[in-house]
C-alpha cells in the first residue's frame, strides 16, 4: 500500500502513538499491539519500539517468504525478505535510541496434526535454517484445531476456566489438549519472566 502521508502528518501520528503509549504504560505492564499487515511510517515506528515482537506464520511457503527465500529445487534457504529486512531496521534504530535488544519470536501458526507432512518439515527446516541467520527465536505455534473455532463465538480463550457451565456441556479432552497447547506457548514466549510464574499460579489455582 502507497504510503501518502506528508511529512507534518507524519510527525502528527506519530507523536500521537508515541503518546498513547507512554500514556498506557503508566498503569500497565503489557501493551500488546496489533499491526497491519501493509507496510507504512506507523509500522515501523511501533515496531522499533518494541520489546518483545511476535510474528505468527501459517505453516507454508506463502507466509514463509515474507520473511527469507529458498531455493525451488531444495527448499534451502537463500536470503532473507522484505519483512525481515524491516525487522533488521527497526532493531538497528532501537539499539540507536536506548540501546535495547528487541526479543523477536517467529510462531508456526495452524500447523498439521500430522506429524508425517512434508511441507510441515521442509517449513520447520527452512525456520530453525533462517533463526540463526535472523537471530529470532523460533517456537511452535497452534495445532488446526476445531475446538479454537468454538471457542470465539463464545468469548473463550483455552486458558480460561473451562467447565460445563462455562461451555454448555462437559469439556472433553480436545479442552484440555488445547488448555496445555496454549500455556506451553505461553511459557515460551514469556520464557521464565515474572509473567510465567503468573500463569503458572493461576493454572496451579484453577
Amino acid at each position: 500500500m502507497l504510503d501518502t502521508t506528508n511529512a507534518d502528518e507524519r510527525a502528527e501520528h506519530s507523536k500521537a502513538l508515541t503518546d498513547a503509549i507512554v500514556n498506557l504504560s503508566e498503569g500497565c505492564n503489557t501493551i500488546i499491539i496489533d499491526t497491519p499487515g501493509h507496510h507504512n511510517f506507523l509500522v515501523r515506528l511501533v515496531h522499533s519500539m518494541a520489546d518483545t515482537l511476535i510474528t505468527p506464520l501459517n505453516d507454508s511457503f506463502v507466509d514463509f517468504d515474507v520473511l527469507g527465500t529458498v531455493d525451488p529445487t531444495n527448499f534451502a534457504v537463500t536470503g532473507s525478505s522484505h519483512y525481515a529486512q524491516l525487522v533488521e531496521e527497526a532493531r538497528v534504530q532501537r539499539q540507536l535510541l536506548d540501546k535495547a535488544s528487541i526479543d523477536w519470536i517467529v510462531l508456526r501458526n495452524r500447523l498439521s496434526t500430522f506429524g508425517s507432512s512434508r511441507n510441515k518439515r521442509l517449513v520447520g527446516e527452512g525456520l530453525q535454517e533462517l533463526s540463526q541467520r535472523l537471530n529470532f527465536r523460533y517456537v511452535e505455534g497452534l495445532a488446526e484445531r476445531v475446538i479454537f473455532r468454538e471457542f470465539y463465538p463464545r468469548g473463550l480463550t483455552a486458558v480460561d476456566n473451562l467447565d460445563e457451565i462455562t461451555l454448555g456441556t462437559r469439556p472433553t479432552m480436545s479442552h484440555a489438549t488445547a488448555r496445555l497447547e496454549m500455556e506451553s506457548l505461553l511459557s515460551a514466549i514469556l520464557l521464565g519472566t515474572g509473567a510465567q510464574n503468573d500463569l503458572t499460579q493461576n493454572r496451579d489455582a484453577a
